[in-house]
């Protein structure tokens, strides 16, 4: 199967509002590419205008270099999957398979020839003679996959596929979607408001907010080098502090004051004002014994521990007032620690980014975009 190009240029959707705002996007061939974003952020919007079910109100669609901005759905070489599989109950899972190729009045043996690979593509073929309701829900999200697939769209459009399932078994299907998509070798446009999902499949994504890209990159791009606070604060668990820039030394590293503490920051320290934000990653903060002496180091006194298997999840108090977060592998290295322990925490330089102005909080309350509540089963979602 080939793999297609999609380049959005200048595309906008309007309601009553605006749901994608002039964005710019290119998708290369045989990439998988994320939209991710809050419910309301225009994801599923913009999905479903490079499907076709809705029409942009301005800019252009490219699908391999052609403009189906115009082009209906069943005429654009694209293929959708849904949350909801929406398979037939009463035909077999070979036959959900090849109702699109039926459809096309392919040849007999044409047709039993693609079902059959698109089922050993999902390793379903032992359940060609089943009924959706007699499969599990992991194994109805691969009937659905192979639907799409087995009609050979140059793009495949994924919103929020694995959204129904439980968490374990979304877990490990992350793993099989990724590994299916480097197999077929076709371009994946997935939508989820998942951070786990985008960073754990992508090649590259964009996250969204407000009918705008914020950020584009590849995920360790966009989880080490976030453009503002939003990215930050969205993508994964951070820990953003308010700090004042005291000196900016070489490059992009500074002096930045957290509470009376001076502490050295590597990055951001070029581009951000006097009065920001700084980050730094749970998994990068070092919980050490109090007293312990060198640069970058605060005091603090430990709040709350919570359990995770693998690891704690620790809540401090900096002597600041503000809260951090830290997280220990329990691997029994460690001096065990319990509610109210003073400590002080180590920011190590290269994990301290201050960030750039802007970019509101991805908890804060936010308006929807559209309001879409009265649109029918066709009218799209702002997601």
């Amino acid at each position: 199967m080939a793999g297609g190009r999609v380049e959005l240029i200048s595309l906008t959707k309007r309601f009553t509002e605006i749901a994608v705002d002039s964005i710019d996007l290119a998708i290369a061939s045989g990439e998988f590419f994320s939209l991710l974003g809050p419910s309301g952020c225009g994801k599923t919007t913009t999905l479903r205008l490079i499907a076709g079910f809705e029409q942009p109100t301005a800019g252009r669609i490219l699908l391999d270099d052609v403009d189906v901005s115009g082009v209906p759905p069943h005429k654009r070489n694209v293929n959708t999957v849904f949350q909801s599989y929406a398979l037939f109950p009463f035909l077999t899972v070979s036959d959900n398979v090849a109702f699109g190729l039926r459809s096309r009045r392919e040849p007999k043996k044409e047709i039993e020839t693609r079902v059959n690979d698109a089922l050993d593509l999902v390793k379903l073929r032992s359940f060609a003679k089943r009924r959706p309701g007699q499969l599990s829900g992991g194994q109805q999200q691969r009937v659905a996959l192979a639907r799409a697939l087995v009609l050979q769209p140059s793009v495949l459009l994924l919103d929020e596929p694995l959204g129904a399932l439980d968490a374990k078994l979304r877990r490990s299907l992350k793993v099989e979607l990724k590994a299916l998509q480097e197999q077929v070798g076709i371009t994946f446009l997935y939508v989820t408001h998942d951070q786990e999902e985008a960073l754990t499949m992508s090649d590259r994504l964009a996250v969204m907010r407000d009918g705008k890209i914020v950020q584009i990159g590849d995920p360790h791009q966009v989880y080490e080098e976030p453009a503002d606070t939003y990215v930050a604060d969205f993508l994964g668990v951070s820990n953003l502090m308010p700090v004042e820039i005291v000196s900016r030394g070489p490059g992009a590293s500074c002096h930045i004051k957290l509470g009376d503490s001076v502490l050295d920051a590597d990055h951001g320290g070029a581009d951000a004002p006097d009065r920001c934000h700084a980050v730094i990653r749970p998994e990068r903060v070092q919980v050490e014994e109090f007293g312990s002496i060198g640069r970058n180091r605060v005091p603090a006194m430990v709040d709350r521990l919570v359990y995770l298997g693998s690891s704690t999840q620790i809540f401090l108090r900096l002597a600041p007032g503000m809260e951090l977060q830290a997280l220990m592998q329990n691997d029994g290295s460690h001096t065990k620690l319990v509610q109210g322990t003073p400590v002080h925490v180590y920011l190590a330089p290269d994990a301290l980014r201050v960030l750039p102005g802007g970019g509101q909080l991805a908890d804060e309350d936010e308006p929807p975009l559209a309001d879409v509540s009265t649109l029918d089963d066709h009218a799209v979602q702002a997601s």
